[in-house]
C-alpha cells in the first residue's frame, strides 16, 4: 500500500470553520505539515456567525469564563493574521447597552465595584451614547469587545493554505480512513494524526457520537437603518452590529429544536420584536440567516483524542463564544498535539470517557 502513498502530513484537520482554521494556523506556525479538508458544499455555522465578542454577557452582566486569558489572546492572535494575511479581520468596538428600567440601571451600577468587571467598563465621562437607539434610562459602554470578519478569515486562510498546497476540496466520510500502527491513511496520503473539527456535524460520526453535543439553532437578520452606522454595537436583548454603511446585523435567536439551516418566520418576529423598539430610525430587512452552533452540554469546548484510538482527535463544541475560544484552545491543543501539555480538565473529552466506555 505504501507504494501508491501521494503525500505525507503530520495532521489531517477536517472542517475549516473557525475551529479548524485555528488549529491549522497553530500548528503550521509550530512547524507541522497540515492538510485542511473541506466540503463547500455543506452549512457552516462560522459563515453565518456575526463573530462578536463581548467580555460581559446576560441580564447579569457576567464576566465570560476566562476573559482575562481569552480576550487578549484573541485578540493578538487576530491582529497578527490581518497582517499576515493584509485583510481587514479583527474589528475592535465598543457595545453599548442600554438600560431597561431604573431598576436594572441601579444593578449594573451596582456590578462596577467589582474590579474584574469595572476593568471592561468605559469612564462614563467618555462613553458615546449611540443616536439610532432609545435610550430613556441610559446606559453603559462595554470595552476590550468588538467583531472578526469571519468570512473574510475563512476566505483569505483558504487562499493561504491553498496557496501551500495544504488545502483540499473534497467531501469526507471518517469510514473511509485507515489506521495502522505508523499512520492514517486518506486518499492516498498519511498523516500522524487526524483532528476532526467538523461543528454541528460531528454528532453524526460514529468515532464521537457519543459525546454530549447540543447544538443550537441561531438566526440573524441583516437590515439597513436609515442612520449611518458607527462602529459601536448595541446590546439589548439582541444584538445591533453595524457592518458598513447603512447595513447592521441583527441577532440571534436560540432553538434547541428543528434543528435545520432553514430560516423562519417565527425568528424574524422575534428578532423584529425587540428590534423595532430599541431603533429610532426606521429599518428596513435586507436577508436572513441560520446556523447550527455546536454547542456542548456543560457549554466548554471539547478537544482531545479519541479514548481508544490516538491516532483521532476532536476539536469541537465552541458553542456561541467560537471567535474567542477558538485560538485560546487551538493553542493549548497545538501544544498538547506537539509538545505532550496537559489540556485544562475543563475542556479535554477525558470528562466524558465514562459516556464511551458505558
Amino acid at each position: 500500500m505504501t507504494g501508491n502513498i501521494h503525500n505525507s502530513y503530520d495532521y489531517l484537520i477536517v472542517g475549516q470553520g473557525i475551529a479548524g482554521t485555528s488549529l491549522a494556523w497553530h500548528l503550521h506556525n509550530s512547524g507541522k505539515k497540515v492538510l485542511l479538508v473541506n466540503d463547500a458544499s455543506l452549512p457552516s455555522s462560522s459563515k453565518v456567525a456575526a463573530g462578536i465578542f463581548n467580555p460581559l454577557t446576560g441580564k447579569k452582566l457576567v464576566k465570560t469564563w476566562l476573559a482575562d486569558d481569552i480576550f487578549p489572546y484573541a485578540q493578538n492572535f487576530y491582529s497578527l493574521l490581518e497582517k499576515k494575511l493584509d485583510a481587514p479581520i479583527l474589528h475592535e468596538a465598543s457595545i453599548f447597552r442600554p438600560f431597561r428600567s431604573i431598576e436594572e440601571q441601579n444593578l449594573y451600577l451596582s456590578r462596577t465595584s467589582d474590579p474584574g468587571i469595572a476593568a471592561y467598563i468605559q469612564d462614563t465621562k467618555q462613553e458615546t451614547v449611540p443616536s439610532h437607539v432609545h435610550t430613556p434610562y441610559g446606559g453603559m459602554e462595554v470595552i476590550q469587545s468588538g467583531w472578526i470578519d469571519l468570512p473574510v478569515l475563512l476566505e483569505k486562510s483558504r487562499e493561504y493554505f491553498s496557496g501551500i498546497n495544504q488545502y483540499l476540496e473534497s467531501s469526507f466520510n471518517a469510514e473511509d480512513l485507515k489506521f495502522s500502527d505508523e499512520h492514517v491513511i486518506w486518499k492516498n496520503n498519511t498523516f500522524d494524526k487526524v483532528i476532526l473539527c467538523q461543528g454541528y456535524m460531528a454528532g453524526e460520526n460514529s468515532f464521537f457520537n457519543w459525546l454530549p453535543f447540543t447544538p443550537v439553532k441561531g438566526e440573524i437578520l441583516e437590515v439597513e437603518i436609515e442612520e449611518p452606522a458607527g462602529t459601536q454595537i448595541v446590546n439589548q436583548g439582541i444584538f445591533i452590529l453595524p457592518v458598513s454603511g447603512l447595513k447592521y446585523r441583527v441577532g440571534a435567536t436560540y432553538s434547541w429544536d428543528n434543528l435545520d439551516w432553514e430560516i423562519t418566520e417565527n425568528a424574524k418576529k422575534d428578532l423584529e420584536s425587540k428590534l423595532r423598539p430599541l431603533l429610532k430610525s426606521p429599518y428596513k430587512i435586507v436577508s436572513q440567516t441560520a446556523g447550527i452552533r455546536p454547542s456542548s452540554f456543560d457549554r466548554r469546548p471539547m478537544l482531545g483524542l479519541h479514548p481508544k484510538n490516538f491516532r483521532l482527535g476532536i476539536f469541537n463544541g465552541l458553542g456561541t463564544k467560537g471567535v474567542t475560544l477558538a485560538p485560546f484552545f487551538a493553542n493549548q491543543f497545538s501544544e498538547y498535539l506537539v509538545q505532550d501539555k496537559e489540556l485544562d480538565e475543563a475542556v479535554n473529552i477525558k470528562r466524558y470517557f465514562s459516556l464511551y466506555f458505558r
